[in-house]
């Protein structure tokens, strides 16, 4: 993205109407030169569009970017993952301008800030707290945030987990806070048990009809799925996404057989679809 950037100004530029446009052009830029482009873009003669955008109407690319970031991790593709990092770092710079617009603050202010907060929340490198291991390094810098943050209860640490989050992920993280204080199942089996207990309770909710309470109860399977996932020392998220890729995986396959076949899916049973499905596992397992 911001290569098509740098393209878009360097159309601009060579325009008749934006010889005044202050950019040098280099054979390699720096974030000095990212910052600068944005300033142009956004500043009378820029461009348009990028004038226009404020924090909410561009916060949904920042999450966009963010997942193409994941896509190029999980696909191993150091090119694509060099991309999508400087897609992010525009947002970054994007919404950092807005602010020093308003006199608000700054891109340094920012970098400031996060060289300000790593060095607080890493005493076991910068002060006297020793760590061996990763997990003496994680709970030193939760102990550091929390202080920072001004938090004495595990529930006001809970409660800073943005509600924002993937939903699966915000209920692995709320739990892993409550069994920090031993608020948890001794094992696995407690939380199995808990799952079957919730099930019945969603099938109460249906057939006593209360849509509102249905639901809360199918809410309750979901948080407790997770606290399995938790247990078995799962990411919830990642485990869901492998079973929707499993599923869309066999669903082609079975599209693929009725078509072979001449089945038309959408008349057909569930019993006959049931077993072109049976038939599409035996064929991805095999």
């Amino acid at each position: 993205m911001i290569g098509i950037v740098i393209q878009s100004l360097i159309t601009l530029i060579e325009s008749e109407e934006a010889m005044a446009v202050d950019f040098e052009f280099k054979d390699r830029y720096t974030t000095d030169d990212l910052i600068s482009i944005v300033k142009v873009l956004r500043a009378p003669g820029g461009c348009p569009w990028d004038r226009e955008q404020t924090h909410e109407s561009i916060k949904k690319n920042f999450i966009e970017e963010t997942y193409e970031i994941i896509e190029a991790i999980n696909k191993n593709n150091p090119d694509m993952l060099r991309e999508e990092l400087g897609d992010v770092l525009l947002q970054v710079a994007l919404h950092a301008e807005m602010e020093r617009e308003k006199g608000v603050f700054d891109f340094d202010d920012i970098a400031n800030d996060i060289v300000q907060k790593l060095v607080y929340r890493h005493p076991h490198v910068f002060g006297n707290v020793r760590a061996e291991n990763g997990e003496e390094a994680l709970d030193s810098w939760n102990a550091a945030k929390a202080a920072s943050k001004k938090q004495t209860t595990q529930s006001e640490s809970m409660l800073s987990i943005p509600r924002e989050l993937p939903a699966l992920m915000r209920a692995q993280k709320i739990q892993h806070k409550a069994a920090k204080v031993g608020f948890d199942w001794e094992s696995v089996d407690g939380a199995i048990d808990k799952l079957y207990e919730e099930i019945n309770e969603l099938k109460k909710a249906m057939s006593d009809g209360g849509s509102s309470d249905i639901e809360e109860e199918f809410g309750d399977i979901l948080f407790s799925c997770v606290n399995i996932s938790r247990f078995l020392k799962l990411d919830s998220e990642e485990a869901l996404t492998k079973a929707s890729d499993k599923f869309l995986e066999r669903f082609t396959e079975v599209e693929r057989l009725a078509k072979e076949r001449g089945i038309e899916m959408k008349s057909s049973s569930l019993e006959e679809l049931d077993k072109l499905w049976d038939e599409a596992k035996k064929i991805k397992n095999s």
